[in-house]
């Protein structure tokens, strides 16, 4: 073995960098020409060049191999019969040349790496991290027959803006030719890059065949848009777009989308919405949120995601909120709805609100108020202002085996109301109510072995006493703007009101018990929790929000009870139950079961049942079935209504570089009506994904979901979300 070492280079970040030859046989002069034959070798810091033949010429700086020429930097990788190459320009051409290709993203980017290759009649070296190939083809699928690849007339890699240009090209799938493509761009590295998206498919009842092709701009690294023309072919042609900006003290995106005639239902339709994020100064910092559309039925008829359908009002609010000190907050709201079903909730016009907090010498000092003014629409209903004053003190002693927390507090209210509730009603009310309670709880602890792990169990039984007085609250005089009654369960059973919002503070004098008990691993992590628990009343109930609403009788609340954790391995159970004691029958009964032994296995049984209003039983699973298919499911069925509310069937399938999956969705936005869509989807792996997307639906409809390949890049928002 000879060698012979060149004169140094600077070339593509390698300067000052050694070229060392090593072969069979060497002859000729570096300073002229250098023949290296037999196993011949270049090197040139991460450049390694290997051929039979090697001619290195010293004044041009260029090299000329011959027979299975082989050159690779890092990861990357050249084969071909022939190559002519000038080192410190590092520009020439390689002769059918097949080749694979991967980079990290550059300059400190964000985004994953992707790994490319594939074969070309001719592949010129354009400068440093540049390629230009000829009757070229590119895939993220391993050679020599990759599944799917991209094929065109010209490639044009750019490693330097990580960004990959193709002309007369066309997308190939198991050799079967799927789009032709007059210019694609794409990105090497999976981020955000300006172009064509690939199109999504869909088909739906309300809708019909519904075709989108976005157009994503990345305007610059703080600012995108999102052009998106869609096409149904029941609704007609719509027109939607999204503009997203981030600055260091604001952030916001604006949406819109447009139909100027529905072929269903007559007429133009639209939707808007704004959402805008801001910090004025280190202490006042606000947001405004905007959501509109132009009828109630926009999103049954044109969305098919039951996350949008079944909103029943669209939130517009705007916000500031000052805080210099870290205990006390300023707040000023302006809030109100468009409704698109049900009763429209009362506008918050404006909402101002000074809160406090500060531990003291003797105790913990916290004081709520607010102003706000409330309008609605129909002037049938109260409208007026209602101002909050509620300072509480509380002297907690924590301990690790107890704890104990009196506190005590008065809350003002006063309301100022344009017309009164009901004839002959006031419209100036006043109401001063003491609240005090006192909470209580005991920690135990022992240690045992189970199955040779070693475990902790607790006992922690607390009691809560509650005394509010009563004070009339006449719902004929007081109205109800922002009031509702709590959902019974373990957290409202220490609360110390029925009901949210200010509108009723309801009489108490009631005791609260409870036990929980903890299983937790010697590391501290929860393995099983159970508890149970039931509030006694001393007095009987007063205060109430309507006339319509029952008044509670007995002296027993319902026992609540619940349970969660996991049973044998990969098995958890969780149960919630609520039992009245005086009529002897369950309010609610709620069991689920989740078996999930690896990712992408799963399966979901549940069981829900509140007395005459609901009985439903949901099943759901995602399972492997074999040569790389799984299988995913969801049947939701109202055994109280005998009918189904909601049914998800698909299949999915890993080929490693791509992935496929196909799902139906059906589920009912009203008693009388359905929706039912198919998606489709095939994603190729770093270039882009076709078709109709499942995988939100089957994340959010599937618990344990487990998306069968790594998380593909969101092409149009890249890696993360704006803060």
């Amino acid at each position: 073995m000879l060698t012979g070492p060149l004169p140094a280079t600077a070339a593509d970040g390698e300067a000052g960098l050694p070229t060392e030859v090593e072969a069979d046989r060497v002859s000729g002069r570096t300073e002229t020409e250098l023949v290296a034959e037999g196993d011949a070798r270049l090197r040139q810091g991460e450049l390694q060049l290997r051929a039979d033949r090697l001619v290195y010429r010293g004044p041009i700086d260029q090299v000329e191999a011959r027979g299975d020429v082989e050159l690779r930097r890092g990861e990357d990788f050249i084969a071909g019969p022939a190559l002519l190459f000038n080192l410190t320009p590092r520009t020439g051409s390689f002769e059918t040349p097949t080749y694979y290709m991967s980079r990290p993203p550059s300059d400190g980017r964000d985004g994953r790496r992707i790994s490319g290759g594939g074969g070309a009649d001719k592949l010129e070296f354009a400068g440093p991290n540049r390629y230009r190939l000829f009757g070229a083809t590119w895939s993220t699928c391993p050679a020599p027959d990759p599944d799917w690849y991209l094929r065109a007339g010209e490639l044009d890699l750019d490693y330097n803006r990580q960004v990959g240009e193709a002309w007369h090209g066309t997308l190939v799938f198991k050799d079967v030719p799927l789009f032709y493509l007059p210019w694609v761009e794409f990105p090497l590295v999976g981020q955000r890059q300006s172009g064509l998206l690939a199109p999504t498919l869909g088909q739906s009842n309300k809708t019909g065949f519904d075709v989108t092709q976005p157009y994503y701009w990345n305007i610059a690294p703080n600012y995108d848009a999102t052009l998106i023309p869609r096409f149904m072919s029941r609704r007609g042609l719509q027109l939607g777009g999204e503009f997203r900006y981030l600055q260091p003290r604001y952030a916001g995106e604006l949406t819109a989308e447009y139909l100027h005639n529905d072929d269903v239902r007559g007429g133009s339709r639209a939707a808007g919405s704004v959402r805008h994020r801001q910090r004025f100064s280190q202490a006042l910092a606000g947001s405004l949120e905007l959501n509109r559309v132009s009828d109630v039925e926009y999103f049954e008829d044109l969305s098919s995601r039951l996350s949008v359908t079944s909103q029943s009002n669209l939130l517009n609010r705007a916000h500031l909120g000052y805080q210099r000190a870290s205990w006390w907050r300023a707040d000023a709201l302006l809030q109100g709805y468009q409704t698109i079903e049900g009763a429209e909730p009362y506008r918050m016009l404006p909402r101002l609100a000074l809160s406090a907090w500060r531990d003291t010498a003797v105790g913990e000092f916290e004081l709520k108020s607010e102003f706000t003014r409330f309008e609605h629409p129909d002037s049938d209903r109260a409208q007026g202002s209602r101002s909050i004053l509620y300072p509480t003190l509380a002297y907690p002693l924590r301990r690790s085996a107890y704890s104990i927390t009196p506190k005590v507090g008065l809350h003002l209210t006063h309301y100022d109301l344009d017309q009164p509730v009901s004839d002959g009603a006031r419209t100036s009310l006043t109401r001063s109510v003491p609240i005090a309670s006192i909470d209580g709880q005991l920690n135990f602890e022992r240690e045992f072995q189970w199955r040779g792990r070693q475990l902790i169990q607790t006992l922690e039984p607390r009691l809560y006493y509650l005394y509010v007085p009563f004070h009339d609250q006449d719902p004929a005089e007081y109205p109800v703007f922002d009031s509702a009654a709590y959902d019974f369960n373990f957290t409202q059973i220490f609360q110390p009101n029925l009901y949210s919002g200010s509108d009723r503070i309801a009489n108490a004098d009631q005791l609260t018990a409870a036990v929980t008990s903890r299983i937790l691993d010697e590391d501290g992590v929860e393995l099983m929790r159970a508890a149970i628990g039931q509030r006694y009343y001393f007095d009987e109930q007063r205060v109430r929000l309507t006339t319509a609403e029952p008044l509670r009788t007995g002296r027993r609340a319902d026992v609540l009870a619940s349970f969660s954790g996991r049973l044998p391995k990969h098995l958890r159970a969780s149960s919630d139950w609520q039992y009245n004691p005086r009529d002897h029958w369950t309010e609610r009964f709620n069991v689920s079961l989740r078996y999930q032994p690896a990712h992408a296995q799963v399966v979901n049984a549940g069981f829900r049942y509140t007395r005459d209003v609901l009985r439903d039983l949901d099943l759901s699973a995602q399972w492997p079935l074999g040569r790389r298919w799984y299988g995913v499911a969801r049947y939701t069925r109202s055994l109280r209504e005998h009918r189904v509310t909601e049914a998800i069937g698909g299949l999915e399938y890993n080929g490693g570089c791509w992935v496929f999956r196909i799902a139906m969705h059906r589920f009912a936005t009203n008693p009388e009506d359905a929706t039912q869509a198919v998606f489709v989807q095939l994603e190729l792996g770093g270039l882009a994904s076709v078709g109709s997307s499942p995988v939100n639906l089957l994340r959010r409809s599937v618990r344990g979901y487990g998306n069968i390949n790594d998380r593909p890049d969101d092409p149009v928002f890249g890696y993360g979300e704006m803060p």
